[in-house]
């Protein structure tokens, strides 16, 4: 079983999420230059820890977070922005939220440096500051109800889901999975990033909150952007 988060349907933003839509057609533009570049693009700008903490390649720190490894890493991450950056956005203002995102991003990278410093595992996408993102909205809007996809094997079924739950359950698992993996390390998911880039955006997403925002306590109905 699968839930795929698809948009807010408890409000909608009052501008259109500029920063947000960027984000995701610059990680479209990354993802065609990985394709086109091949390997040696991919390893050029990849995050190391080891090579981090040895201080080197301090700048895939940044570049490592536009990049991601296949069609389905890069598909379900926008999935999940775009589910949530755009109330996220509108809670915050365009510049703060570009701020914001990229400061939930290197704070995701740098934990997963920090939990493996000597780990040569390559590390890239954007879960991470996307994981902060999902922070945000979650102190700020646990009781909206999100519009998912749930999928049962080949049943599909839109259902709603209230964000503390749906997020709060993400936010476990990722913590859980951290711990299993810290017990036995693999190559597999960069936990440290999510859970690092959670706390990251759950603790200051209200200093970046908008002055005037957080007046605004009703929500309002918002129309299916996805």
């Amino acid at each position: 079983m699968a839930v795929i988060p698809l948009n807010d349907a408890s409000r909608r933003p009052i501008r259109f999420p500029v920063i947000t839509a960027s984000i995701i057609v610059l990680n479209g533009l990354v993802f065609l230059l990985e394709l086109s570049g091949g390997n040696a693009f991919v390893m050029e700008w990849r995050l190391i820890p080891a090579s981090i903490v040895g201080g080197h390649h301090w700048i895939t720190i940044l570049t490592a977070m536009f990049m991601h490894g296949s069609w389905s890493h890069i598909i379900g991450n926008m999935v999940f922005l775009w589910a949530f950056g755009p109330e996220v956005e509108d809670l915050m203002n365009p510049r703060r939220y570009a701020m914001f995102y990229l400061l939930g991003g290197l704070a995701a990278m740098l934990a997963e440096v920090a939990a493996d410093p000597t780990s040569t595992t390559p590390n890239l996408g954007a879960s991470g500051a996307i994981a902060a993102v999902m922070g945000a909205f979650l102190v700020t809007y646990p009781r909206d109800r999100i519009r998912s996809l749930l999928v049962i094997f080949v049943f599909l079924r839109v259902t709603y889901i209230p964000a503390a739950l749906l997020i709060g359950v993400w936010f476990l698992l990722q913590f859980l999975s951290l711990g299993a993996v810290a017990q036995q390390p693999t190559d597999g998911v960069a936990y440290a990033a999510h859970v690092g880039g959670f706390i990251f955006g759950a603790v200051t997403a209200r200093l970046f909150e908008r002055r005037e925002a957080a007046h605004v306590t009703q929500p309002h109905h918002r129309l299916a952007l996805f």
